[in-house]
């Protein structure tokens, strides 16, 4: 059953969707997590039921990253996406609190050639797990700070809370 909720955040409003779990800390397994105006963002669909009690851990792990508080989160996840785009998501998941790594460090990091950096950002793009799946630690090999979903304004809001230089 997928099940969904918003919650308020620093960033605006969230959109969490889940399915029912019973492995999931809390009881759900987070399918995605998006924002007003996010390139290809969810959207609540018929069939969904809002149930914010679902959502209750993943929602509690959120308030403390945004309180700078959690640096890690533990969250189960619904797997989706092609096999690249998970080998990408999984080198994601590894870059650690308030550290940054370029479009070509994460291709190095799965294997796949510099001319694949293309690639790679466009997967990074279609993340479906904003924040928590912290591809907002992408960078351009120049430093500069390229491509975020949900824009590079909330990018930036998310890099300071960690503590990472302009």
């Amino acid at each position: 059953m997928t099940v969904c909720t918003t919650i308020d955040s620093p960033l605006g409003e969230l959109l969490l969707v889940g399915e029912v779990s019973v492995t999931a800390k809390g009881g759900t397994a987070l399918a995605s997590l998006s924002m007003p105006g996010q390139k290809r963002g969810a959207v609540v669909q018929d069939g969904w039921v809002e149930d914010a009690d679902a959502f209750a851990e993943i929602a509690a792990q959120l308030r403390a990253y945004f309180d700078g508080t959690l640096t890690d989160f533990d969250i189960e996840y619904v797997t989706s996406g092609s096999d690249f785009q998970q080998r990408v998501w999984k080198a994601l998941e590894t870059i650690p609190y308030g550290t940054t790594l370029s479009y070509g460090e994460i291709a190095a990091r799965i294997g796949a050639s510099r001319a694949a950096v293309r690639a790679v950002g466009t997967a990074i793009g279609a993340n479906p797990l904003l924040v928590v799946r912290p591809c907002h630690r992408v960078i351009g090999a120049n430093g500069a700070l390229t491509g975020y979903a949900a824009g590079l304004e909330r990018k930036r809001q998310l890099l300071d809370l960690e503590h990472v230089p302009s």
